[in-house]
């Protein structure tokens, strides 16, 4: 009568070394741009480049999978960035005024980013500067002469102090202070005043003794350090903000607060200059905000680069982000969505003296985006980025990804895209230092993300770079304000300044209905489906050519004409008339429209049926798409269910009434307990017997199970109860045990199942017939826990294929033999059924176990890492803490977990994405996914090295300083794996026999035999309600009669 769980004899070692084969857990890297970038550096001689972020981290990029990531141990902003040219070493200044050395050292033939030394320099209040020297104050500049052995420090206080690199040691006898630099300006021009912070230090290109030094007051000054005099005086009065060489040395350029810019001439014969050769505000006359940067770019073709951010009239245009490129009459005001952080121009790495600088690209960081310019093809095109591209273009609403894509739809995809940007520069990629050691991805991963402004990105996510490959917008089909907008940004281009839009980013949605909410694609057929936030439901095709046509519109009334319910939310989005015109790509064939236009919270496709399921929080619906007609609709709503009908951009729900809904809740749940139940109720029934069951004593020599959580039942009318969380099709017995045939399942929010019986003529018939569909059966969860996926599995446990996978020899057949079960998880508990009679075969409790609810499944096949043959089918869980689960299927016993998200990133479990292979995706910020590896075999992380020349003895470095090692991020900045982390010291020395043992699991031990988890040891009995609707009545009278012998049995192990 008592369930228990009797003492385990121990692990078994095959097993234990099999799951070392089979999982492990890894973050591997981070997809995207970066999130809050704050500085920008650029090696011109291993060309790569830096970018640092707000919270403290550093990221280098090369060549395509060239990456090196690292986190500094402050979270603090990282202000600016140097590489000492070809020497592998980063300096950062952060903003609590702390310098810090990295280096990108070789170790077993890859190279690692390290942070190797830091030291603390006062200049904030309150700072301790009790270990550092008090001469050293604010740093505003930083400048690493050519040299690699000295770093300029420029400071608030006007002093410039100097350090040894790479040991960061103070040169005190090279201080320059500003007392030394007065002496040497006219009396007329000092007036008493200071000469205020450095704003800028340039080494002099032809005499790197030489130091070029302004001061935020204007003046400008030429310091010789080798006889510690001024060379050259430059007495400006306009505020400096920035310094830049003309590459021959006889030419200086200075960038002002009023918007203006000056060229001065350098004049070996005369100490001082008072008036600049040019002065020019360039979008003048009207008062301009400040230019920031400058750089001068000599150009073998004629005349020099001049290219500087800022500089708008501050009235009519004080508000865009921009940089100017200007060559003799030409021009361009690149105009960006969001602030500029950096820029820096890329060029040839050695310039002969007299020679030109000719420079081949523009880099530019703003804060939500990378951007390039081809500075060498007329009307300087942009240059598409392979990687750091920004995923947050518009906010990221949902995300889907596809393993093992045909190379034919993936050339179809790429082809389409190519065609979307004929304007884009054919240059190759500036940016290509390093070489990326990691093997040629094996198969190709696509992953898609939907975007509130109803656009479809394509990405490949084969390996370590995620590159853009094709954007489908669904705008056009819907009459919108699109056509508006673009009219105006036409009017506008022959307007001052000559504005040129440059950019991706446009977090701006013409109407938030247009969000992706669901997507689904077929990979063999091309079929896509897309779902959106008002109830629509997009069927699309891959065509290579352009097309004009009409999008044929369906509706479905998922309400079926209930009463007592008004939608009180958004309405939905009005089709446009007649044809539409579609570039090459996924074309949309049939508009399905859900009445009421909620959003669509699940959609599944079968393309070998032609059907479309779909669901929202009101019910779901089965379209043909082939004969363009509905085949079912079932309202899900439960008529207390009032929220469903608010919508969710409704401003309807008031807080009196929530309030109201509360205390309705508090009193009905105290009232609940005290209610006196019917004594011959079978729910009596089994809350008596589990009450006997919990008084009982077990038998001393058992071992107990662990105290579980008591879970109380979910209220049948809680609110939103009605909303399609899952739908499935399935090819499995539904009627009997001897007929398989179509099948679709849908799970909702209150823990109900509904299964329909689908009768889907043959290919050559489908236009003579129509798809019939007939309820089958109903299960009701007993603890009416939402419903997160449903999963069919054949007699072998494994799942079904996907569609045409079998007919094209892709896959295994399934077994039709022996019995199928279906697995349905919900947010509290895994649970399989034997199918067709739905009698439940074994389960695991995650609430009960573990105190948490899963958040998102998928069925995952890991391959071992030892063996090309074996794999085992696995289901992979994500929880509300953040944790990732993995059981056997079907058998459900736990194998590992890891600590993955952290609980409070709601945002970040709420966008994981499995993949088939046993790796994932999520988002770590708004613009970025951070990648992880739950399979010792398939991993996708950066192995690349990059070969650095050093002039300095490192030897100081590895004095009285030992690294840190980072502890793994729950989020955010990752950290590589170790090699060692993926190979046992026992694998190698395993024998051929033990490898055979090892991927041979006894019956008591495979991954698809239930008796390894054992059936829950909890003191209490419940069973599903099952109603079957297809079953005859004698079946149903046979059914009827063994459950009351059962009743009569005595109390086994029963389960819940």
């Amino acid at each position: 009568m008592m369930k228990f769980r009797f003492r385990r004899q121990g692990t078994d070692p095959h097993r234990d070394r099999l799951r070392h084969d089979l999982f492990a857990f890894s973050k591997t890297v981070e997809h995207g741009f970066p999130n809050q970038p704050s500085s920008l550096a650029y090696d011109p001689k291993l060309r790569i480049m830096a970018i640092g972020t707000k919270s403290g981290a550093v990221k280098i990029y090369g060549a395509p999978g060239v990456e090196f990531t690292g986190l500094h141990k402050e979270t603090a902003t990282v202000t600016q960035m140097h590489f000492l040219p070809g020497q592998g070493w980063l300096l950062s200044l952060l903003d609590d005024n702390t310098l810090h050395l990295w280096e990108i050292y070789q170790k077993e033939g890859c190279s690692h980013l390290e942070e190797t030394r830091a030291v603390g320099l006062p200049g904030r209040p309150g700072f301790d500067s009790a270990n550092c020297s008090p001469s050293i104050t604010r740093v505003t500049v930083i400048l690493l002469k050519s040299a690699c052995d000295v770093a300029c420090l420029g400071t608030e206080g006007g002093g410039v102090y100097f350090l040894a690199l790479p040991g960061l040691t103070l040169l005190e006898e090279k201080t320059l202070f500003q007392d030394e630099i007065l002496q040497s300006v006219p009396d007329d021009y000092r007036c008493g005043k200071a000469l205020g912070p450095v704003e800028s230090i340039q080494e002099h290109p032809q005499d790197p003794s030489k130091l070029l030094i302004g001061y935020s007051r204007g003046l400008v000054i030429i310091w010789d350090q080798t006889t510690r005099t001024v060379d050259h005086l430059f007495l400006g009065n306009q505020q400096l903000e920035s310094l830049a060489w003309e590459h021959s040395g006889k030419t200086i350029v200075s960038s002002h607060s009023d918007g203006g810019y000056m060229v001065w001439a350098v004049n070996s014969s005369c100490q001082k200059t008072q008036q600049p050769v040019r002065s020019t505000i360039p979008y003048g006359p009207f008062p301009c905000k400040a230019i920031n940067k400058i750089l001068w770019r000599t150009c073998e073709s004629g005349n020099p680069f001049i290219i500087f951010n800022g500089g708008m009239p501050r009235a009519s245009y004080g508000d865009r982000h921009c940089v100017s490129v200007l060559q003799g009459q030409t021009l361009a005001t690149l105009d960006f969505t969001s602030r500029v952080i950096d820029f820096f121009t890329v060029q040839g790495t050695e310039v002969a003296e007299g020679g030109f600088e000719n420079p081949r690209a523009l880099v530019v960081l703003v804060e939500e985006e990378l951007v390039v310019i081809d500075l060498q093809t007329p009307g300087w095109p942009t240059i598409p980025a392979p990687y750091l591209a920004p995923l947050h273009s518009s906010a990221i609403t949902c995300s889907y990804h596809i393993s093992n894509v045909p190379l034919k739809l993936w050339e179809r995809i790429i082809g389409a895209g190519e065609q979307q940007s004929p304007r884009l520069s054919s240059a190759t990629w500036p940016i290509n230092g390093g070489k990326n050691l990691a093997q040629e991805p094996t198969q190709r991963g696509l992953l898609l993300t939907g975007h509130e402004d109803g656009t479809v990105r394509f990405w490949d996510a084969s390996g370590v770079s995620l590159k853009p490959l094709y954007k489908l917008g669904t705008a056009n089909i819907f009459q919108t304000d699109c056509e508006h907008n673009d009219s105006l940004n036409q009017a506008g281009e022959e307007e001052w300044p000559p504005f040129r839009k440059v950019g991706c980013f446009d977090p701006y949605s013409d109407d938030p209905r247009l969000g992706i909410q669901k997507i689904a694609l077929c990979k063999y057929t091309a079929k896509m489906v897309v779902a959106g936030t008002a109830g629509q439901v997009l069927v699309m095709e891959l065509s290579d050519e352009k097309s004009e046509h009409a999008v044929s519109v369906a509706t479905v009334d998922l309400l079926q004409d209930r009463e007592g319910f008004t939608w009180k939310g958004h309405d939905r989005l009005a089709p446009k008339n007649g044809p539409v015109a579609f570039a090459p790509g996924f074309q949309p064939s049939v508009l399905v429209q859900c009445v009421p236009p909620a959003a669509v919270t699940a959609v599944t496709l079968h393309s070998e049926w032609n059907l479309v399921a779909f669901g929202t929080s009101h019910g779901f619906g089965l379209f043909d798409y082939y004969r363009r007609n509905p085949v079912l609709a079932r309202c899900t709503l439960h008529p207390n269910d009032s929220l469903a009908m608010e919508g969710p951009l409704s401003r309807v729900k008031s807080l009196k009434k929530s309030l109201r809904q509360s205390f309705r809740r508090i009193r009905k749940s105290r009232v609940s307990g005290k209610k006196r139940v019917n004594a011959n109720s079978p729910s009596s029934k089994v809350q008596e017997a589990n009450a006997q069951l919990a008084e009982q004593a077990g038998p001393p020599e058992v071992e107990m199970t662990p105290v579980q959580r008591r879970i109380e039942p979910r209220s049948a009318d809680d609110s939103l109860s009605g909303v399609v969380r899952c739908l499935y099709f399935a090819d499995t017995f539904l009627r009997d045990a001897a007929h398989h045939g179509p099948t679709m399942w849908a799970g909702t929010n209150s823990g109900s199942v509904f299964a329909y019986a689908l009768e889907v003529p043959s290919q050559e018939k489908f236009s003579e017939r129509a798809v019939e569909a007939v309820l089958g059966k109903e299960i009701q969860l007993m603890h009416r826990a939402p419903v997160v996926a449903i999963a069919v599995l054949d007699g072998r446990g494994n799942p079904l294929p996907e569609p045409y996978e079998v007919s094209r020899d892709l896959a295994k057949a399934p077994d039709m033999q022996g019995s199928h079960s279906m697995l349905i998880s919900s947010e509290e508990q895994f649970k399989v059924f034997t199918l067709p009679k739905v009698s439940a075969k074994t389960k695991f409790k995650l609430t009960a176990h573990e105190g948490c609810r899963v958040r998102k499944v998928a069925l995952v096949s890991f391959a071992s890492a030892t063996s090309e043959d074996y794999a085992e089918n696995c289901l992979a869980c994500l929880t509300n803490l953040g944790d990732i689960h993995i059981f056997t299927v079907p058998g459900l016993r736990p194998q590992v977990h890891y600590g993955c998200i952290r609980k409070e990133d709601i945002s970040g479990i709420a966008s994981c994405v499995f993949t088939k292979h046993g790796q994932g995706f999520y988002l770590i910020s708004p613009s970025e996914f951070e990648r992880f590896s739950l399979s010792t075999r398939n991993v996708t992380e950066p192995l690349c090295s990059l070969e650095v020349s050093r002039l300095q003895d490192t030897s100081c470095l590895s004095n009285n300083f030992t690294a840190t090692p980072k502890l793994p991020q729950a989020n955010g900045t990752h950290v590589p794996r170790s090699p060692e982390a993926n190979h046992s010291p026992a694998d190698s020395d395993r024998s051929p026999e033990e490898h055979q043992a090892a991927f041979s699991p006894g019956p008591a031990d495979s991954p698809n035999s239930s008796m390894e988890n054992p059936l829950d040891t909890t003191g209490d009995i419940t069973v599903e309600e099952v109603k079957d609707f297809l079953a005859s009545s004698e079946e149903a009278e046979r059914n009827l009669r063994n459950a009351s012998e059962d009743e009569a049995r005595p109390a086994g192990i029963l389960i819940k």
